[in-house]
């Protein structure tokens, strides 16, 4: 009898993190009984066993360190979107060996506060300036150094990587981006003038700088995914091209296939 083929390995030392829930780590215990697990230093690849939010932490954290590594993400959270589901079978192996990588690119924000303090952040999902209080906020919009907005009031404005376009900006009516489009939104926030702006598409390669009128009687906070800085004056967004990370899905189940399917959800 012909023994079977083994199951090719991309991937031969990888981490295992997971969310403090219960579930999930009731999850990385089975799967810790089915596979080898190296420290994360030592990796070449991660299972995160969590929700949406834990896999933009795992990202994060790779982006704030030295070391950013293929990610394939196990749902044991609410919506799971960049997750893959959980099954209780022990074929983490195959499941790897056959995984579709998608590349994201996030976005760079670099904020100045009113006081001249700089900040940058890297956003996976978007980068959104919002108002602090209950005063309409007043923002310049440029693109490529070029004014294409004088001035936009209304609550605020967020500019969303194709990831994000089906989170914060779908809520704020913004459109939803295919993965491989190479394209941005740009989706004002519940905006008062122009009343009928409905938001731009811009090329990946656009920079985008928000310029914040009145900052003393109408302050702004600047937020890239969840790290905010409050008190902007001004703030630069472009992708961070050498941050791009690879997340690992399921065959028939990958990104830019919710992508398209979320456009088809009533």
């Amino acid at each position: 009898m012909t023994e079977p083929a083994p199951v090719p390995q991309p991937y031969s030392k990888l981490a295992l993190l997971h969310s403090p829930t219960e579930r999930a780590a009731e999850a990385a215990q089975q799967l810790r009984q089915c596979a080898d697990f190296v420290p994360l230093e030592h990796a070449d690849a991660v299972i995160a066993v969590g929700g949406d939010g834990f896999m933009l932490d795992t990202l994060h954290a790779m982006l704030d360190g030295k070391h950013i590594m293929p990610v394939f993400g196990i749902n044991l959270g609410t919506v799971g979107f960049l997750m893959n589901p959980h099954r209780k079978t022990k074929d983490l192996a195959a499941r790897l060996a056959k995984a579709k990588p998608i590349v994201v690119s996030p976005l760079r924000m670099d904020a100045v506060t009113q006081d001249g303090d700089a900040h940058t952040f890297c956003a996976i999902n978007e980068v959104s300036l919002l108002r602090e209080t209950r005063q309409t906020a007043k923002i310049e919009i440029l693109v490529n150094g070029k004014v294409r907005i004088p001035e936009l009031a209304g609550d605020g404005v967020l500019l969303a990587t194709p990831v994000g376009s089906t989170a914060y900006n779908l809520s704020a009516n913004g459109p939803i981006l295919p993965l491989d489009s190479a394209m941005l939104a740009l989706t004002p926030i519940s905006p008062f003038r122009p009343r009928r702006w409905p938001g731009a598409i811009l090329p990946d390669s656009s920079r985008v700088t928000f310029r914040v009128r009145e900052p003393a009687k109408r302050p702004v906070a600047a937020v890239a995914d969840q790290r905010e800085v409050r008190d902007v004056a001004e703030v630069h967004i472009e992708i961070a091209r050498e941050k791009c990370m690879t997340l690992l899905f399921d065959r028939g189940h990958t990104l830019d296939e919710r992508i398209v399917a979320e456009q088809f959800v009533t």
